[in-house]
């Protein structure tokens, strides 16, 4: 049987000028085949209510967080910053809802780029509203290249989950302007741009398989073997997670 990964999904209300204001709940196209291509099986979760929330994580071996709206600075306690950008309070309330869920049933969590942060704001972290914020910022974390390019390098802890894939260094794509400030004291940082803002986050005990990373690898995986490589190895995971979790059932 293949693995069933779910990933809350977004609204778009823009889909065009014909369909304007017209809702369709969606996920970035490049998740679902990286998840295919990896034998997988995803299934997009509509955003709804905490217990749903609860409900749907029961359905599924594995959740992937994918990219969207900034995350709201009220699910940290925090005033919006002047640049600010879109938020959705309604998808971050069941998104935090999905990764608690997640997170009590041990189930794999891979996050990435505005899931690293509702991921970290969910266990008790913050961000940066704006890179401008943050005090040592050097790179361009929004690059105007096209997206399967890599447009800075980032260095890995070698022993990581994400540094037995990648290695100690990596190129990668770059499409936030927000980012980790506080990490969640449930995980340590395995990966830093060369400005020194964190790039990945793995859990820091060994009951928990999550891995958490800022950069785009769904937009990469028809051109980089290590973006296909992800999802290749992280359904992997979520096999060996399944079967010994049978084992002690």
């Amino acid at each position: 049987m293949k693995p069933v990964i779910g990933i809350p999904g977004n609204i778009l209300t823009n889909f065009s000028p014909r369909y304007e204001s017209f809702p369709i709940t969606y996920t970035p196209q490049g998740f679902v085949e990286g998840l295919h291509r990896a034998g997988a099986l995803p299934i997009v979760f509509p955003i709804s209510n905490e217990e749903n929330a609860k409900q749907y994580v029961k359905s599924v071996d594995a959740i992937v967080l994918a990219g969207g709206q900034d995350v709201s600075p009220l699910s940290y306690g925090e005033e919006p910053h002047i640049k600010l950008q879109d938020t959705n309070l309604e998808r971050d309330r069941f998104e935090m809802a999905v990764i608690k869920e997640a997170w009590a049933e041990n189930k794999p969590v891979l996050a990435i780029c505005r899931g690293l942060q509702i991921f970290n704001v969910a266990l008790g972290g913050t961000l940066y509203q704006d890179v401008s914020m943050y005090p040592d910022l050097a790179v361009q974390h929004v690059q105007v290249s096209t997206p399967e390019t890599a447009a800075h390098s980032v260095n890995i802890v070698q022993d990581s989950w994400l540094g037995q894939l990648y290695g100690a260094q990596a190129n990668v794509n770059s499409y936030h302007h927000q980012a980790i400030k506080e990490l969640a004291a449930s995980l340590q940082p395995v990966a830093w741009s060369k400005d020194g803002l964190i790039e990945a986050f793995e859990s820091k005990d060994d009951q928990h398989i999550t891995i958490g990373v800022q950069w785009h690898p769904e937009l990469m995986i028809k051109h980089n073997v290590s973006a296909q490589g992800l999802f290749d190895t992280y359904v992997e995971t979520v096999k060996n997670w399944s079967q010994t979790k049978a084992l002690h059932l």
